[in-house]
């Protein structure tokens, strides 16, 4: 895509790309809701529930198409052989929220392969838990659980630090961990949560952690970032002079923003590694519609449909964590970076997402954020 690093062109969309529902397990520690804002009155009230019914309009609507390509594919007889990877021995990776779904099914796959796997997750008998099964599964000793709460730049700094005391290279970086659809309610830092968590959280772990990629990476074998994103960036508007969606707040727009942020993030890191002749290459990911537990906060009527149909139309969260993998360790893509993948195949983004001077505006200002120096407002 334009101005995306080493990306090689993308290829057509596929009919419906991937679905927002990643099972990206939430790594935050839960936030007490904002105040609520006083009532509009009269027409104003009424454009006030037009602007949230649209966001859920878009989202639902790219949900539904993407999960009948999901059926439709399911139903085709046959389907590609099951990849088969090379073993990772001595690598080693970080997968944020790697306790449950797609997250989880990520780190078993990665042990398998031999990987030093690093679960990084906010909840420790979680994560604990998940170590144990994992181990027992895959006998692999090396899987091992850090405390990083991705709604806390503290936190994440401490991960951080508590990361670099081992010594160790990092070969994998998979930012995973989500929340989608939460009522309204700001991080430790003040950010409204699908923003702060998704995406800003991602950026300041990506950025702290990016001398280490860099140390590890070599020409024939490229360190890799690989970020979870969802096909609810196609219907994400990203508000520059209100990223904390303070004037209006819908749940779905903050959500496809966050998605939206982190694939122009992607596309952006990509430019500036390639530019600066770094052996790191970073790519987003697409997993569909997956049957995973963020789907706690919608609504009552949309958990019945759910509950009806997702062993038709969804993913199981294994499932959905395959296009993870393949980004993390496939030969196929050595130095290849900056592309959107959905079922393991390049696919196009949204066009805004390849918009150069969006994804440095978006870099500078989350660079003030997290208050980190802005390295992405020049070309190193």
């Amino acid at each position: 895509p334009l101005g995306v690093g080493s990306a090689a062109a993308a290829a057509p969309r596929p009919p419906s790309p991937g679905a927002d529902t990643h099972t990206h397990t939430r790594t935050a520690a839960r936030r007490g809701p904002v105040p609520a804002s006083p009532r509009a009155q009269g027409p104003e009230a009424a454009m006030s529930l037009l602007s949230g019914a649209l966001p859920a309009l878009r989202l639902y609507c790219i949900g539904l198409a993407v999960a009948l390509h999901q059926l439709l594919r399911r139903l085709r007889p046959g389907g590609p052989p099951a990849p088969v990877y090379p073993t990772q021995n001595g690598n080693v990776a970080i997968v944020t929220g790697g306790a449950k779904g797609i997250g989880y099914h990520t780190v078993k796959h990665l042990a398998r392969l031999g990987m030093h796997v690093i679960l990084a997750g906010n909840d420790e008998s979680e994560g604990q838990e998940a170590v144990r099964k994992i181990k027992e599964e895959t006998v692999n000793e090396k899987v091992e659980f850090l405390h990083c709460d991705l709604a806390s730049m503290k936190s994440i700094r401490q991960f951080v630090q508590q990361f670099r005391e081992k010594n160790c290279p990092l070969h994998v970086l998979v930012n995973n961990a989500g929340v989608m659809l939460v009522p309204e309610r700001k991080t430790e830092d003040g950010f409204e949560e699908h923003f702060g968590l998704n995406y800003l959280g991602h950026f300041l772990l990506t950025n702290l952690l990016l001398e280490t990629l860099k140390q590890s990476g070599t020409r024939s074998r490229n360190a890799r970032v690989i970020t979870v994103s969802s096909a609810t960036h196609y219907v994400g508007r990203l508000h520059l002079n209100d990223l904390q969606s303070r004037c209006s707040y819908s749940p779905h727009g903050a959500y496809a923003q966050s998605k939206l942020a982190l694939v122009l993030f992607t596309y952006r890191l990509q430019h500036l590694m390639t530019a600066g002749g770094s052996h790191v290459t970073a790519n987003v990911v697409d997993p569909g519609v997956v049957n995973t537990e963020l789907y706690k906060h919608v609504c009552w009527a949309t958990k019945v449909v759910k509950w009806m149909t997702a062993w038709l139309f969804f993913k199981t969260p294994e499932e959905g964590a395959f296009t993870s993998i393949y980004a993390a360790v496939s030969p196929e893509l050595e130095g290849v970076g900056g592309i959107y993948l959905y079922n393991e195949q390049r696919t196009k983004s949204t066009d805004v997402s390849y918009d150069e001077e969006l994804q440095r505006r978006l870099w500078t200002e989350s660079c003030k954020m997290t208050r980190i120096s802005d390295v992405g407002s020049r070309d190193l």
